[in-house]
């Protein structure tokens, strides 16, 4: 009876030994309190835009998209796309849809751009992904218009066309034209594959390959075509239309010239 009275602990050990439960405990609470404020907090926002980009979302997304993002027969999942494909369908207006058809048509903005930011910033809050560009990804003044046509015309032209112009692809889609878009979305269609449109991470094209493409693009806007008229730069098909009916045009000339002649 001794040897157990001896073993017996101090009544202030088991106190001893509950603070430091209940310690460890608050610092773990504490440790994933503040692994999910940053998950809810993306870099580059704060609290308040992810707050209001939630009321925004649930008001404007939800419907398709599900009230937390996570999809529906009609919307697929947001988690994971990150803001840059946000801040390209909202500040295109292609979202919200404006009617469900084989892809989402370009309209006018129904958000401003910080309206548009803020849901960019909930939809971020959901799972990693993309982001918004920055000022210096943006940069195009070191950037070298004929490297980036070279890129445009390996990656892009085959569904945009060589000059932007846009063209048809299967089942009601098409590429669309990339005259008068901005750099910003250029960019994140680049880096988040919107439609059809493959992703182009900077593993298959680099951040420096992304800004020439876009100096071309805005090089081949603003200079008039080098080589006289562009028929509209839809390509070949213009052109050999033109060739067909130009070229027919004068045989069937010089034929009456000819017959006229010989009578």
């Amino acid at each position: 009876m001794k040897a157990l009275s001896q073993r017996r602990r101090h009544p202030l050990v088991a106190v001893a030994l509950l603070l430091m439960g209940l310690l460890l405990t608050g610092g773990l609470y504490a440790v994933a309190s503040g692994a999910n404020e940053a998950k809810a907090q993306p870099a580059g926002f704060t609290a308040e835009d992810v707050e209001e980009g939630k009321k925004l979302f649930v008001a404007n997304c939800a419907t398709c998209h599900g009230m937390n993002g996570g999809g529906t027969e009609t919307g697929p999942s947001l988690v994971g796309v990150g803001a840059a494909a946000v801040h390209f369908q909202v500040g295109t207006g292609r979202m919200p849809l404006q009617m469900q058809g084989p892809q989402a048509q370009e309209k006018p903005a129904q958000f401003n751009e910080e309206e548009t930011r803020q849901m960019a910033a909930y939809v971020a809050s959901l799972g990693p992904g993309p982001a918004i560009p920055s000022e210096e990804e943006l940069d195009t003044s070191d950037a070298d218009p004929a490297k980036g046509g070279t890129l445009f015309r390996v990656n892009c032209a085959m569904c945009h066309n060589a000059a932007g112009a846009g063209g048809a692809l299967t089942r009601g889609k098409f590429a669309p034209p990339l005259a008068g878009v901005e750099d910003a979305h250029i960019y994140e269609a680049m880096i988040t594959g919107p439609q059809n449109m493959p992703v182009f991470n900077d593993a298959t094209i680099t951040p420096q390959g992304k800004q020439d493409i876009i100096a071309f693009l805005n090089t081949i806007e603003s200079t008039p075509s080098a080589g006289g008229a562009d028929l509209g730069s839809l390509g070949p098909v213009s052109e050999g239309l033109f060739v067909w009916v130009a070229g027919l045009g004068v045989i069937i000339a010089f034929t009456i010239w000819l017959t006229s002649r010989s009578s």
